[in-house]
């Protein structure tokens, strides 16, 4: 006896019901939102990735650009070094799949940004597994060595912009499930061209005018902040300008002033520091708004963050640096990644 499959009936009505939707001015439901997720749910990368230059001579006025610019577009081999290492050290992560949210930090350019992406997606044989166009803006002013977001392809992405046209501050508001993460991308100042910090000041004033702002119309924001601060968590930077506190409890508590949950406060630089000049200290730094401590939406775990030394570091357990033309044994970067799970709950 052949049994009736009334699901095939109900199936072959989802393109007519598409239809009506869209005539009715009601969007179809959108069935890729985001890649799928682990069971432990998404990883984040950050990592300041040294001077990722592209392929073209754009001849930067800037004396600490050109010779990057001049080296990466003329040596082919050394640019290809560059690229692979970066893309193996972060195709080991994540069991082999890469990070599902990468954002990285002096990169010259898009084409940069893409070349990356290329050699990412060149290493993943599972194609649903691959990265979408890179999120990334020029950067008016001093270097060219901007922020840029990376994504799995089926990620939704909205209102992608620098907070000013002058600093490196790339903010991306990404979705799963219709839940929406804001995501601020940063590279303060340099502590040789900024040494007294009131650069690195107004990047922390910047950014916390930004989340203040967005906490003000839905204090549930779910909204992350990385980024090389070039300060560690306990400076005034941080501590006052940024307001991130390794408090958690007090981030819980305080809705009229929010603060941010710096993930890195109190740890050790010697066990967690991300960069190497005459001592090791934690620049590249994770703060999250209280609303990705809840159990709505997306969602962090505090305790799964990590300084990524075993895929990059040198025989003394520092970054391995890649170098410039003269000098460098051919390393990854000057920074070690930094990674953290987040999930998303419906």
């Amino acid at each position: 006896m052949r049994h009736s499959k009334p699901w095939l009936g109900l199936a072959s009505l989802i393109p007519f019901l598409s239809l009506v939707l869209a005539l009715t001015g009601c969007p179809a439901p959108d069935r890729n939102l985001a890649p799928s997720a682990s069971p432990e749910g998404y990883l984040f990368c950050f990592w300041n990735v040294e001077n990722l230059f592209d392929d073209r001579l754009d001849h930067h006025p800037s004396e600490a650009d050109r010779p990057y610019d001049e080296w990466f577009a003329e040596d082919h081999q050394a640019r290809t070094l560059k690229y692979r290492h970066l893309s193996q050290a972060l195709l080991k992560m994540n069991e082999g799949k890469g990070p599902d949210i990468l954002a990285v930090v002096e990169v010259e350019s898009q084409r940069a940004a893409e070349l990356l992406r290329n050699e990412l997606n060149n290493g993943l044989a599972d194609e649903r597994l691959h990265y979408a166009e890179p999120l990334f803006e020029e950067v008016n002013g001093g270097r060219h060595i901007a922020p840029a977001i990376l994504l799995r392809k089926d990620f939704k992405t909205s209102r992608t912009h620098l907070l000013d046209k002058k600093h490196r501050i790339l903010e991306t508001h990404l979705f799963a499930n219709s839940h929406e993460l804001i995501l601020l991308a940063s590279h303060w100042t340099s502590r040789v061209s900024d040494k007294e910090g009131i650069g690195r000041d107004k990047y922390a004033k910047m950014i916390y005018g930004r989340y203040r702002a967005i906490h003000h119309e839905n204090p549930k924001v779910d909204l992350l902040v990385a980024g090389d601060f070039n300060d560690p968590p306990d400076a005034d930077s941080v501590i006052r300008f940024l307001h991130a506190t390794g408090d958690r409890d007090a981030v819980l508590r305080n809705r009229s002033e929010p603060e941010l949950f710096n993930l890195r406060a109190g740890n050790s630089a010697l066990e967690f520091g991300t960069h190497y000049h005459k001592q090791m200290a934690i620049f590249d730094q994770i703060a999250i708004s209280p609303g990705l401590l809840d159990q709505e939406g997306w969602t962090c775990d505090p305790d799964s963050i990590k300084t990524v030394k075993d895929l990059t570091a040198d025989q003394r357990g520092h970054p391995k640096a890649f170098g410039n033309r003269k000098h460098g044994d051919r390393g990854y970067s000057d920074h070690f990644p930094v990674t953290v799970r987040l999930r998303v709950i419906d």
